[in-house]
């Protein structure tokens, strides 16, 4: 299970001067290389008292601002976000020996923000969301699919469905973003961008 890592070097000559911008680089080399998922990130947050957890969910968009994923306000991670705002994103492109962590602050979207988003879901998606009373233990598959089609005969003829109140976004407000290129014999590019002031510096991490 050992394997060697060749494809390329990551340097600091040519580097995006934000983390940002270099991150869209590498997001649209991922988009071209067609892979499964590109936008899978592992969100890894932690209780008042740190008791850490992590599961995977998608990225939804990024900006200078941070970067944007949508959940329910009732599960789990929404619970530690509130108690604990911090959070840690990874992203894992294996077939291009390629890594990211973004570290930071979280908000919520505007009710505006997570509407548009809500609406512009699959109408599936916007029922499940309703049916789903996230990270609560249920009696039986059975239990939720009646839930789904109740909504769906409370809906029938509707394409509007609205947002739940207990449904929206979050942004990670990044603070400090690593990006990750394997090398041989372990001996990785580590390049670890980190506010200064205003802007960016860049640090090179030891492998």
């Amino acid at each position: 299970m050992r394997r060697e890592y060749t494809r390329a070097g990551l340097s600091e000559d040519g580097l995006a001067p934000d983390p940002v911008e270099q991150f869209g680089r590498w997001f649209e080399e991922v988009l071209v290389a067609d892979l499964y998922e590109p936008n899978a990130m592992t969100l890894a947050t932690a209780t008042r008292d740190g008791r850490p957890s992590a599961r995977t969910v998608l990225l939804k968009g990024f900006d200078e601002r941070g970067f944007v994923f949508y959940t329910s306000y009732a599960g789990r991670k929404a619970r530690e976000l509130a108690e604990n705002p911090r959070a840690a994103l990874l992203f894992y492109w294996g077939e291009l020996e390629r890594q990211v962590r973004v570290e930071g602050i979280v908000e919520r979207l505007s009710d505006e923000e997570s509407d548009a988003y809500f609406a512009s879901r699959p109408r599936g998606n916007r029922l499940g969301a309703w049916a789903s009373e996230q990270s609560r233990p249920i009696e039986s598959r059975e239990a939720l699919d009646l839930r789904v089609r109740e909504l769906e005969e409370r809906y029938a003829g509707r394409e509007e469905i609205p947002r739940p109140p207990f449904w929206g976004g979050y942004r990670v407000v990044h603070e400090a973003v690593e990006f990750w290129q394997g090398r041989e014999s372990r001996l990785h590019d580590r390049l670890l961008y980190m506010r200064d002031g205003g802007g960016w510096k860049v640090v090179r991490l030891q492998p």
